[in-house]
């Protein structure tokens, strides 16, 4: 049972840096679009996440922001129409390097165009037109999809009303592309990759894959959380006895854990064109400079919240985004939040999160 579903597009999709003869974009829905069209709430998410951000009839399972969308939750969906897409580029049903290149009957694998934070956004929209959506209410990101509703409403200025951006920028700091470039290349060493060529149904470049991860996690979250979760405890009991230099502590089984989990969950490919396209962002691209590319903005509100412990976007790229959108917007809330959970307190720390945004949807009700 999955609520996923799938638009083909007809035509060649257009990207930044060259074109797909054909797209697969693949989504999920909650509530219903009124008489007028106008309640619909677009969702982008971050680089690993499918479309499936909260549970359905169609799908019962949790979804990665559950507390979130929903009948009296803060994106109310017996008010809204929500959709959320999954990123080209992607590997949960949307068109990326793992899918079949129709010309030659074989993976895209590195024969994929360079993939932008614009083209998720274009493919959002042409998802929108498929849907018969000329406009949004909303458009919704956190992390890279915030980066891709700014782009999106950069992009398409008369068609959305509302940005909510989320633990996000207008660009990545150099310490955040230092960080993902380590990333890329701990896969890329990885013998398994195989330039690209590795067996998509295969294991490929595992070990480089769980690495990374490894250190994405480390960048995710924060150290003041990790001092309370886990402190000095020792994991004594993990199983690795046959090696001198294994698992000593909690937070490294944490670790562990958490990148057996990913490793076989997320195409390696996908992975590096998604990470790559974040780091290519700059909204001042728009318009040659953040102020020009700010002033074709038509938005009538903005939320942006940020968190104090977020070492990948952190408070003061919050502030700044929120001051260039206040130049050109008339009702623009800041929020700066006190998590501990660094950059993945907006899917952890919903006491903190579910507020301003409900407020935000819902004024009347505060």
């Amino acid at each position: 049972m999955s609520a996923r579903q799938f638009i083909h597009l007809d035509g060649p999709l257009s990207m930044k840096h060259g074109q797909l003869g054909r797209a697969t974009l693949a989504y999920e829905c909650w509530g219903e679009l009124n008489a007028t069209r106008d309640n619909c709430v677009l969702l982008f998410t971050g680089l690993s996440p499918s479309a499936h951000a909260a549970s359905s009839l169609a799908d019962p399972s949790a979804g990665w922001w559950e507390d979130m969308l929903g009948p009296d939750k803060p994106i109310d969906t017996r008010r809204f129409f929500v959709i959320c897409v999954n990123s080209l580029g992607s590997c949960f049903g949307s068109t990326g390097p793992a899918s079949v290149n129709p010309t030659t009957k074989q993976p895209y694998r590195l024969d994929f165009p360079v993939l932008t934070v614009e083209d998720i956004a274009h493919a959002g929209k042409a998802l929108l037109q498929a849907l018969n959506i000329d406009s949004v209410h909303t458009v919704v990101g956190a992390s890279m999809g915030g980066m891709t509703a700014l782009s999106f409403a950069l992009s398409y200025p008369k068609q959305v009303r509302q940005l909510v951006s989320i633990s996000s920028a207008t660009r990545s700091t150099p310490y955040a592309i230092a960080l993902r470039s380590l990333q890329r290349e701990i896969i890329r060493e990885d013998p398994l990759w195989q330039n690209g060529q590795y067996d998509i149904m295969g294991n490929g470049p595992v070990s480089g894959m769980r690495l990374a991860r490894k250190l994405g996690m480390i960048s995710y979250r924060s150290g003041e959380e990790w001092e309370q979760r886990f402190g000095r405890e020792r994991a004594p009991d993990f199983g690795e006895t046959d090696n001198p230099f294994g698992i000593d502590f909690e937070v490294e089984s944490y670790l562990e854990s958490h990148a057996n989990r990913f490793i076989g969950s997320f195409d390696a490919n996908c992975y590096l064109y998604l990470s790559r396209a974040m780091d290519l962002f700059d909204a001042a691209d728009h318009g040659g400079s953040l102020q020009a590319s700010f002033a074709s903005l038509e938005l009538d509100k903005a939320l942006v919240i940020g968190v104090k412990t977020d070492m990948l976007f952190p408070l003061n790229q919050q502030r700044a985004l929120a001051e260039a959108l206040d130049r050109t917007t008339a009702n623009v809330s800041y929020h700066p939040l006190q998590s501990l959970q660094g950059h993945d307190s907006f899917l952890v720390d919903m006491d903190r999160f579910r507020p301003p945004i409900a407020e935000f949807f819902n004024p009347s009700a505060g």
